[in-house]
């Protein structure tokens, strides 16, 4: 399925209904968005000989053009290649090369870096945000969107690649149709009424959530600043109303914290679904109490997007199920249209409880990596996607995470997953946010460290959070050493990156307590 078919058949039934806003402004209805894809779509075909399997690269900063190009590339049957706006200029054109995209769609505000280091596959670069853009809507429509069959590659997504060269991962239009539809079953409804705010970069999760709004002719909105401001977001959702958004943890944090400064309650909000890191039990709890039954988890990874499992709103505002607690601490029950399990070290299933390594299986999970079969036959194996991550299942089908494989930490020959000893210490009213990672010891192997950011104003002795992991885990999981630091290293996403920790600590020196 080509998703520029379902543009089409919304412009059909609902031409007049609004589609893409800027801020609080209505720039194009349906039949006007779907009118300027199919021109882009004949211009791409006629002008850059862009058709079945180009790959065109969108590299730009949140904006209702990007919606407009990415459905121009589909509707001409080519692949898109979203690409972090945030990423350098040398990575871009790394990634642009790798995947022999020969157009992509930039902002002024990204793009004039790309200039000078654009490969030579790269033929053109085409400015969104310049007259040339508004140029290719007026070229002839292409009449009808190209036929894309399930099996067929759609989005060429690039890891983060933090442990090396970002992989190309393969997603296909099954792969999406697959994603899309299982939404409304097991994450949240969409109707007409419904708005998707694009606050987060809409290269990744926020971007790939606009399926289900176009087939439920919903409006898509980019807030002024095209990124996430939380103040304008609390101002904007009330008069928008029915606003669902992508957030990644730490952004629903300092949403909550700052609604609890102004005495809102999120009005405006219908939904909001968190995913890409560890969302806190103390920082969800906090949130519901703040914003109410608004939020939605959902656990996927590049290589299975937004699709592995999903914890639904029902669940995260239960206060009342014996299990409660547990449950708000995990990641949800599997997706429909998957099968999840947890494996040992040769693929095993584990019994219920015991911690392994999280295996899926099912029709979200990707082709493979492009031009990449040595990771693709480690990545998947007998038809399971092998993520990386480290989890437990209860007898009712619910999953925990228990870190990255990698973070995982080996003391005294016992496994120690670094989440349980974060979850304790941000219990304390002191602490606003921690960091657990693995030390290299010459008698123990690893022992446990914390980086510790103190709340506002507050002020905590080591001992008192030794006491406190000491009443609540086991003695040996305890941290050696707490490090006080003013900020945690994160990526663009608000991911901590704990690699930045351990070379830390490996200059000590530099570290104030």
């Amino acid at each position: 399925m080509n998703p520029a078919e379902w543009l089409v058949r919304t412009a059909r039934l609902s031409p007049a209904a609004p589609a893409l806003l800027k801020g609080e402004a209505i720039e194009a209805d349906y039949a006007t968005f779907a009118t300027r894809v199919a021109a882009i779509a004949g211009a791409l075909s006629a002008e850059h000989k862009i058709g079945k399997g180009s790959r065109v690269a969108l590299f730009m900063s949140n904006r209702t053009e990007y919606l407009e190009a990415m459905y121009g590339i589909w509707f001409a049957g080519a692949v898109v290649v979203p690409i972090n706006a945030k990423l350098h200029a040398k990575e871009v054109a790394w990634i642009i090369e790798n995947a022999g995209a020969e157009i992509a769609f930039v902002s002024s505000d990204v793009g004039e870096a790309l200039q000078a280091l654009a490969p030579e596959c790269l033929r053109t670069l085409i400015y969104a945000d310049h007259p040339e853009f508004a140029l290719l809507r007026q070229h002839t429509e292409m009449t009808w969107p190209m036929v894309i069959h399930d099996d067929e590659l759609l989005w060429l997504f690039y890891t983060s690649g933090t442990t090396g060269r970002p992989k190309g991962v393969m997603i296909s239009a099954g792969n999406i149709s697959s994603m899309a539809l299982t939404y409304f079953s097991d994450v949240d409804d969409v109707t007409a009424a419904d708005a998707i705010l694009y606050a987060a970069p809409m290269s990744h999760g926020a971007g790939i959530y606009n399926f289900m709004h176009v087939i439920k002719g919903a409006r898509h909105v980019v807030p002024d600043s095209h990124g996430f401001d939380v103040d304008e977001i609390l101002g904007l959702a009330p008069k928008i109303d029915n606003i669902s958004m992508f957030a990644a943890p730490t952004m629903v944090k300092r949403l909550v914290e700052r609604a609890r400064a102004i005495g809102s309650n999120g009005q405006g909000i219908k939904t909001i679904t968190y995913a890409g890191g560890p969302m806190y039990v103390a920082d969800i709890i906090a949130a519901v109490e703040i914003l109410g039954d608004k939020f939605v988890q959902v656990y996927g990874q590049g290589e299975c997007p937004m699709g592995i499992t999903a914890l639904r709103r029902g669940f995260v505002s239960d206060r009342t199920h014996p299990n409660w607690r547990a449950r708000l601490g995990s990641v949800g029950v599997a997706q429909s249209p998957v099968l999840v399990r947890i494996g040992d070290e040769v693929g095993a299933t584990l019994p219920l409880g015991e911690i392994g390594e999280v295996l899926v299986s099912g029709t979200i999970v990707m082709s493979g990596y492009w031009q990449n079969p040595e990771a693709t036959a480690k990545t998947i194996r007998d038809g399971w996607l092998w993520t990386g991550d480290m989890g437990a299942m209860d007898e009712d089908g619910f999953v925990t995470l228990h870190d990255r494989s990698k973070d995982m930490i080996i003391s005294g020959g016992s496994n120690i997953y670094p989440r349980e000893v974060e979850e304790v210490l941000l219990e304390l009213e002191a602490v606003a946010e921690v960091a657990v990672v693995g030390q290299p010891h010459p008698e123990w192997g690893e022992a446990v460290v914390a980086f510790v950011v103190l709340a506002s104003g507050q002020e905590v002795d080591p001992a008192e959070l030794d006491v406190h992991c000491i009443a609540n885990i086991a003695r040996f999981k305890r941290p050696k050493n707490y490090w006080f630091v003013a900020e945690l290293p994160k990526n663009n996403y608000g991911k901590v990156l704990k690699t930045d920790l351990r070379l830390m600590l490996l200059d000590v020196e530099n570290l104030g307590r």
